[in-house]
């Protein structure tokens, strides 16, 4: 009986050792070491680059590196669902055609990536559809959508422009703060997954949790800025790490490879959410100290002793990296903020431009049309503040920012309702105008109406152009 006893505990630890080493299947899995012991559901995955334009190269660059991270992680295609206009490995910019990197001395990162939801299919409601599992609502792309159950772990990363407020997408309609909770309530309500973390690259990314995000979702975000500050692109031309000499663009986001180079040589069983978001804040922040910005964390802080295996699998060629706190990661000297970065691209563009060449006349227009527009708007947004509020307090309003427990607005859909009217009479904010949209919500906030709003912008844009 002793002889039976000890062979039983021998099949047990052998079977254990096992089961340790690697997950039972890429997406399903069913892990017990002692690191979230007796882990199960699907793993599942969705990717977002928000912007267009290969001024805008990072955003797809760093979707592509999380989608070779998650890959090598074990997660199928089927549980990898991917958004990005897709209009960057092929441009007739991109020094090397049909490839993509994300750092100066990087691998091709383009290769293999799914084509899910890319053009016009790239957009907003598409991407509701996608997170609630709703295949009724799409209209093109691949189908795919998040069929998750109670079971299952969801990761979300998303990069592009933001701004207070509100993110973009390359194609119609930006996605409030608001309607995104919204869409995770439901999804919540519906008990379609266990667990969710979402990585957020962008300007004031913040304010798409603050005040909104509540704990009972089980939802864990780890935002790139706080609700009132830049998030900055790296490997930038005339910075150092140098992007090779070929590139005039950004090659990454500063808290984006951040997350991902970490990714890239850890134990993903051995370290957990909290240890990432630790280092790489040190790396966004404190080792940045003149261009910086503060990794933050909202909802359900507990998820944060969850090790990345649960969400980003885990990558063979990493097994036993000791992970330790004083582990650190390559430094930048100098990065750009994301409102500027693509001002820093059509400037590069400009100055390697053969002189008296078509291509340095083109370069020049388009530098000079980007100054123009931003100037545009500094100076209507001032106007129409002036107009509602009068001096003093119009600059009172264009800066005025809420306590961190508030959201940014009250009524979200007179948000939505001054940024249309102003789109209406003064024309598009652009990536970089959309800065203002605390100062639309502050307008909001202060009961100021559509009517009012749409006196103000005709006064600013028509009567005065």
């Amino acid at each position: 009986m002793a002889l039976y006893g000890y062979g039983t505990f021998l099949f047990l630890l052998l079977l254990r050792i096992a089961v340790e080493q690697r997950p039972i299947n890429g997406s399903t899995f069913s892990f017990l070491s002692d690191a979230n012991a007796n882990i199960t559901g699907k793993r599942w995955a969705v990717l977002v680059a928000g912007s267009s334009g290969y001024e805008n190269y990072r955003h797809q660059a760093d979707v592509c590196h999380a989608y070779q991270i998650l890959r090598k992680g074990g997660l199928q295609d089927e549980n990898i669902i991917v958004f990005m206009y897709d209009d960057i490995a092929y441009n007739i910019n991109n020094p090397r055609p049909g490839i993509i990197i994300n750092k100066p001395d990087g691998n091709d990162v383009y290769q293999g990536v799914p084509k899910d939801y890319t053009g016009k299919h790239c957009n907003t409601k598409n991407l509701y559809a996608v997170l609630l599992g709703n295949k009724t609502a799409l209209t093109g792309g691949s189908g795919k959508v998040l069929v998750s159950g109670p079971s299952d772990h969801i990761f979300i990363y998303y990069a592009d422009h933001g701004s207070p407020g509100l993110i973009g997408m390359p194609f119609g309609d930006d996605v409030y703060a608001k309607d995104l909770i919204t869409v995770f309530k439901k999804k919540h309500d519906a008990r379609a997954y266990k667990s969710m973390v979402f990585y957020l690259e962008a300007c004031d990314a913040g304010s798409m949790f603050e005040g909104l995000l509540t704990e009972d979702m089980n939802i864990y975000a780890v935002t790139a800025s706080n609700a009132n500050e830049y998030s900055w692109g790296t490997y930038c031309p005339g910075d150092y790490p140098y992007p090779p000499s070929e590139y005039d663009t950004c090659l990454g986001d500063l808290f984006s490879v951040a997350w991902m180079e970490d990714s890239d040589i850890h134990d993903s069983r051995k370290e957990c959410l909290k240890q990432q978001y630790k280092l790489v804040r040190r790396r966004t922040a404190i080792d940045n100290l003149e261009y910086r910005s503060h990794v933050m964390q909202y909802g359900n802080l507990e998820l944060s002793k969850d090790f990345l295996l649960t969400y980003m699998g885990s990558n063979p060629e990493n097994d036993n990296y000791t992970f330790t706190e004083s582990n650190s990661l390559p430094l930048t000297s100098r990065v750009a903020s994301q409102y500027d970065a693509d001002l820093l691209h059509f400037w590069h563009k400009y100055v390697k431009a053969p002189k008296d060449s078509l291509e340095k006349v083109e370069a020049e227009r388009k530098l000079s049309r980007e100054i123009n527009n931003r100037k545009h708007v500094d100076y209507s947004i001032d106007h129409i503040a002036t107009s509602l509020f009068g001096q003093e307090k119009g600059s009172e309003v264009l800066k005025s920012i809420r306590p961190t427990s508030q959201a940014l607005v009250d009524d979200w859909d007179c948000l939505k309702m001054l940024v249309k009217t102003y789109e209406k009479y003064c024309g598009s904010l652009s990536k970089y105008g959309k800065k203002y949209t605390r100062a639309f919500a502050n307008m909001c906030n202060a009961g100021i109406r559509v009517e009012q709003m749409t006196m103000a912008c005709t006064k600013a844009c028509i009567m005065n152009t």
